[in-house]
């Protein structure tokens, strides 16, 4: 530790808080600030003194730990928790195997290191100065990732898949706040009430502390019973892609390109890699109007005979709608008219194989009549 860092140690038991203060002491890096039996006092005085770190009991009369230290961060989120307990089992299970930082009583030298060096670590991480990075987007299609301004994409690293979930929920629900009580019962919904509590605020620290790191402008706040995400000027993908197609001109040729770039916009459907049923009706709404763009994108360029981009768009179109019979049948009418016979071919037994192994049916009486014609040699 380079500079002196400032400790809070809030415990209710006097001989754990004495004991914990001298082994503190003995490193050079550190200064206590306060030791506190009364957590209420503690996060009244924590507003003003701003601690780099707090040691805190996990088990206390009148407030919950975890419930302290969610109150700590609400006021001054940069402050690191360490949790100390006297209960491994309770440790490792509630904080997920290490999600957050914890020591077990009575505290040992090497653990304490161990976690003073993991601290240091995380303030080496953070944006400079605290500062947040000017980012392009976050991503929802296809997968969560942040894009930087220089056009790269970086997939965000969560400690927990339950983590990764609730910021995707967060995100789906940007700028509207969310009750505790609808996360219990939508993320722990199996858990008993103190233990999904437990998990709950655990969660929501492992996100804060994420962002904070990542220093990308987006803050997770408390707001009456609940969180609410803001997004701090923050583009997200999918917002973007959907005021483009609000304010997309009519499409001509001058505009095609736009249009175009548009359809590019949607990497895949909405958290495609996960499996979020929380996210399955803005998925299909999402891909309804992709969809419906597209298909006058893909009229509009067989009506100026593009066909070789049309092809390209309706391949694109096949692969996010691989069910849409008249996907196929356009793709095999484009093929025609290049004069690629055997894509024709290919078109018509992937769309029999596909019709028949999902819904046990043949293509439709259109579709096959124009085929059999379309193999019937003209003389």
């Amino acid at each position: 530790m380079h500079a002196k860092v400032k400790v809070v140690l809030i415990d209710d038991e006097h001989l754990a808080l004495q004991y914990l203060e001298k082994v503190l002491k003995s490193y050079e890096g550190i200064e206590i600030v306060k030791t506190y039996m009364d957590p209420l006092q503690a996060i009244g005085d924590i507003r003003d003194t701003k601690p780099d770190i707090v040691f805190l009991d996990v088990e206390m009369p009148e407030m919950n730990g975890i419930e302290i230290a969610e109150q700590i961060l609400l006021h001054h989120s940069d402050t690191h928790i360490v949790f100390v307990t006297a209960y491994e089992y309770y440790a490792v299970k509630a904080f997920e195997l290490n999600a957050l930082d914890y020591v077990l009583k009575p505290v040992k030298r090497e653990r304490l290191e161990n976690t003073l060096k993991r601290i240091e670590k995380e303030k080496a991480e953070m944006a400079p100065d605290g500062s947040p990075q000017s980012i392009c987007q976050i991503r929802c299609f296809q997968s969560i990732q942040w894009e930087s301004p220089e056009g790269g994409a970086e997939t965000i690293r969560w400690r927990t898949s339950k983590a990764q979930e609730l910021f995707a929920y967060l995100i789906h629900r940007r700028g509207q706040p969310v009750r505790k009580d609808v996360l219990l019962e939508l993320f722990w919904a199996e858990a008993e009430w103190k233990k999904g509590y437990a998990h709950l605020y655990t969660t929501v620290y492992q996100i804060r502390k994420t962002l904070d790191r990542l220093g990308i402008g987006l803050k997770l706040k408390n707001y009456d019973e609940g969180y609410l995400l803001e997004t701090n000027g923050v583009k997200i993908d999918v917002e973007e892609w959907e005021n483009g197609l609000r304010k997309a001109p009519p499409i001509t040729q001058e505009t095609i390109h736009e249009h175009l770039q548009l359809i590019e916009l949607y990497r895949g459907d909405y958290f495609a890699e996960y499996d979020y049923m929380w996210a399955e009706s803005e998925r299909q709404r999402l891909r309804a109007d992709w969809y419906h763009h597209a298909s006058q994108v893909g009229q509009f360029l067989v009506g100026t005979h593009e066909y070789a981009k049309a092809i390209v768009l309706y391949l694109r179109m096949q692969q996010i709608h691989p069910h849409m019979e008249e996907v196929y049948f356009s793709l095999m009418k484009l093929y025609d008219l290049v004069g690629d016979r055997e894509a024709v071919e290919a078109q018509y037994r992937q769309l029999t194989g596909m019709l028949l192994e999902e819904f046990d049916m043949s293509p439709q009486e259109e579709v096959r009549q124009w085929y059999e014609q379309w193999k019937t040699p003209t003389e």
